[in-house]
């Protein structure tokens, strides 16, 4: 078996996956119909957390393209025509993978999970040396880990307010 095919089968398959069953294919088709009606309040949850996260000075860094302070806002800004910067985050707290964790664990309305795109909100904390690619991340990812947060349909002022509480727990 060619090197390739092997590194394919044993990362790609494990964290992409091959393909998804008929079931997910449906519920994914399902959900479709709604998504323009649910994006633009994803977006400006989003845009509302990142503004939050990116003003706490317990926040190491917020990689976000609808912050000023992106490098590339300029070019999304032009490239999304005011429509929204997605909403999907990565960012960091102070200190090492314990306290990312704790940070995670107080969290009460943000759901620990790896997914994406969901109606509820959801975090994964992903290790400074995460498989597959991890040589690949900015240097601030591979100083701190990172948290990547993909925001649901819940009001942003709970989220803040889930956010600033666990922030409060985990850094007194």
């Amino acid at each position: 078996m060619p090197d390739w095919i092997r590194r394919l089968k044993s990362d790609a398959l494990v964290d992409v996956g091959g393909s998804i069953s008929p079931f997910n294919a449906w519920l994914i088709m399902r959900g479709s119909v709604t998504l323009p009606l649910r994006l633009p309040k994803h977006m400006s949850t989003a845009q509302q957390v990142a503004d939050f996260l990116d003003s706490d000075q317990r926040v190491a860094f917020v990689v976000f393209p609808g912050l000023p302070s992106h490098p590339q806002h300029e070019l999304a800004s032009r490239q999304f025509s005011g429509a929204g910067y997605g909403a999907v985050m990565a960012f960091a707290v102070e200190g090492g993978p314990e306290v990312q964790n704790r940070f995670v664990a107080n969290l009460r309305l943000i759901t620990s999970a790896v997914s994406l795109g969901h109606d509820e909100t959801l975090i994964v904390h992903v290790g400074k040396d995460g498989r597959g690619g991890s040589e690949c991340y900015p240097d601030v990812f591979r100083e701190y880990g990172h948290l990547r947060l993909s925001i649901g349909l819940e009001d942003p002022g709970d989220l803040i307010a889930d956010i600033s509480a666990a922030l409060e727990e985990t850094f007194g």
